[in-house]
């Protein structure tokens, strides 16, 4: 059974309420990393032999449509991640719809006009925005990897295997990210600090399982993750832990990850046509 690859393709210094020191107004005057972070994932993925998808935020693609293009060369699927990240609930439907517009723009201007698929920042759909749902089906989407099964930023009692959300524009098919259950409760393990802080072994045995009973599961990563030197910047604590909490070796972990199963772009994985 081939699982999902994915990628969220942003600075490292997207990060959703962490401070004045990342605050929108600073990027201009943060180094940016995600070219060569981007290509050590490209490097990795090509050794492998495995494609994936590639959601890109707008503002990468806008100030860095070579890369954009060498991820399409390289034979990945390009979505949309949005355009300034930012979180979907804390928008209105008119402001999600200019963003969205926004990322389809800059991606355009790279060179992808086909964007079968999003994936909102911080998994930014959920009970409070499920009207953007929608909004992507009326811009043909054919997929979404936004809700996430989890406390606090989504709700647990969503389904965690693929399934169809349908809206008055039309149907979606909805990838959530793998979660696994531990304390009572589900704890992420597709990807951020969950998959960062568990050894490969169990990763894999927790894919086969799922596999074996449910289905395809998805792992999403961030190129700032494969980063060797990453900046530090003072965050408020929960983000600096997701941010900075065992980046040490991870690059070897997940390559071990990527090896030991079967792994496809989204689209194909879920077997639907193109926009």
């Amino acid at each position: 059974m081939r699982n999902c690859f994915t990628v969220d393709v942003e600075e490292w210094f997207h990060v959703c309420d962490g401070g004045p020191a990342v605050a929108p107004d600073a990027w201009g005057n943060l180094p940016s990393r995600v070219v060569p972070n981007t290509r050590a994932l490209l490097a990795l993925l090509d050794r492998c032999g495995v494609r994936a998808t590639f959601f890109v935020l707008g503002w990468v693609a806008a100030r860095f449509p070579d890369l954009v293009a060498e991820i399409v060369r390289a034979g990945h699927e390009v979505g949309s991640h949005g355009h300034l990240h930012r979180r979907v609930y804390e928008l209105t439907p008119g402001e999600f719809a200019a963003e969205l517009d926004a990322s389809l723009a800059a991606l355009a201007s790279a060179g992808v006009r086909k964007v079968p698929g999003f994936r909102a920042p911080e998994w930014s759909i959920n009970d409070r925005s499920v009207w953007a749902l929608e909004i992507l089906a009326e811009r043909r989407f054919k997929f979404d990897s936004s809700m996430a099964p989890l406390r606090f930023i989504g709700n647990p009692s969503y389904p965690q295997v693929p399934h169809r959300r349908s809206t008055g524009s039309g149907d979606l098919v909805e990838f959530p990210p793998f979660v696994t259950r531990r304390f009572g409760q589900n704890m992420p393990l597709g990807g951020g600090w969950g998959l960062r802080m568990t050894d490969p072994a169990r990763v894999l045995a927790a894919i086969e399982r799922r596999n074996r009973h449910d289905g395809p599961v998805t792992l999403f990563v961030h190129p700032w993750e494969l980063d060797a030197d990453p900046p530090r910047v003072r965050l408020p604590w929960a983000k600096r832990f997701v941010h900075y909490f065992r980046l040490d070796g991870f690059a070897e972990r997940l390559e071990q990850i990527v090896r030991g199963a079967s792994f496809a772009p989204m689209g194909e994985v879920l077997g639907l046509p193109t926009r």
